[in-house]
């Protein structure tokens, strides 16, 4: 383009360079066009007509190693510059003996139009005049100097660029590490509640094992009475003795050692009646056990009942006489505690 060629004129690089360097880019802009002549400077400048434009080498055609933006902003304000300001210059004199165009504010010389209206675009200045001085050309130190400028400007905005791809990947990980620790913590809770629900399952098997064995145990004992019961009959009716019922003979018996005053002892009786009531309130549970039974049988017949006792923690209490039994009274049979023929209990 007109103004990309202007522009490195003024930079004063070769104008023979710069047609050159603008048909090998294809006219790309003004950045692919300097890294052209940059990286073939000192190479001979092929004759035009001997070689199409994309014969050049894959290097010539290609841009340094430059992010896309580094200068787009100043080549679109440049061509900007040149389609919406270019009537302005018909405004300034073209006399022949104008040379360059002179910033009346700032005192800086432009070599023609179009860089004078990109300084105002740039500075806000629009006081412009004529001027008669000549713009030289740069020399090689110029040159360098200019080139220096323009790497130390890339290599700021790839700096800064550089930053913020920093920060962002700090960010990212940041956010990566957040959900593996909220991934981690959902885990952890979700095997607590898993430990937590194992545990009451083991409670719960453990409750109706010991629920079965009570109701064996009860069952055992029931067969025993059936049979001693079957073999007292039996031996009545061979002795020729009157049968007596065994349910008659408990109420018979009950209502004697209750009414009695000679004061039965507890040895006597074989059995033992128990009401056993809780301390929670509720319907009472009534049993009968060998009067040589433990506490701890009780403690088992009234976990078979319900799920709210367990054997190792449960305690027994009486109210009359006022009475605490400890674990370590669980061994002792009913008679040794005092408990026969009957007693009522308070489980908690």
């Amino acid at each position: 383009m007109a103004g990309d060629k202007e522009t490195l004129l003024s930079m004063g690089f070769d104008p023979a360079r710069v047609d050159w360097a603008l048909r090998a880019t294809n006219n790309r802009g003004l950045q692919p066009a300097m890294d052209h002549i940059l990286e073939n400077e000192g190479k001979p400048i092929p004759d035009p007509n001997a070689a199409a434009p994309t014969s050049a080498s894959g290097s010539a055609g290609q841009p340094m190693d430059v992010d896309d933006d580094v200068d787009d902003e100043d080549e679109d304000a440049l061509r900007r510059l040149i389609g919406s300001k270019a009537g302005q210059g018909a405004t300034l004199s073209t006399e022949v003996d104008a040379k360059s165009i002179k910033c009346s504010e700032c005192g800086k010389i432009f070599k023609n139009t179009a860089l004078a209206n990109y300084h105002a675009e740039k500075s806000g200045h629009d006081q412009f005049e004529e001027s008669t001085e000549e713009i030289k050309p740069l020399t090689e130190e110029e040159k360098r100097q200019k080139l220096a400028e323009l790497r130390e400007k890339i290599a700021a905005k790839r700096s800064i660029k550089s930053k913020q791809e920093a920060e962002e990947a700090r960010a990212n990980e940041a956010i990566r590490r957040k959900s593996g620790k909220d991934i981690s913590k959902a885990k952890d809770e979700l095997k607590a509640k898993e430990l937590v629900k194992e545990a009451e399952q083991k409670r719960r098997e453990k409750l109706e094992d010991a629920k079965a064995k009570a109701a064996v145990k009860a069952q055992i004992e029931a067969d025993k009475k059936a049979r001693a019961e079957k073999a007292a009959r039996e031996k009545a009716l061979r002795d020729g003795q009157p049968i007596i019922d065994a349910s008659a003979s408990a109420s018979t018996t009950a209502a004697v050692t209750a009414s009695s005053s000679s004061g039965t002892s507890g040895k006597d009786f074989k059995d033992t009646r128990l009401q056993i009531r809780m301390a929670s309130g509720g319907t009472p549970y009534t049993t009968t056990l060998p009067s040589d039974a433990t506490l701890r049988e009780v403690a088992e017949f009234i976990a078979a009942q319900t799920l709210s006792v367990d054997v190792e923690t449960v305690t027994f209490a009486q109210h009359f006489p006022r009475k605490t039994f400890s674990r370590d009274q669980f061994s002792k049979t009913l008679r040794e505690l005092g408990l026969t023929p009957s007693a009522v209990l308070i489980a908690s």
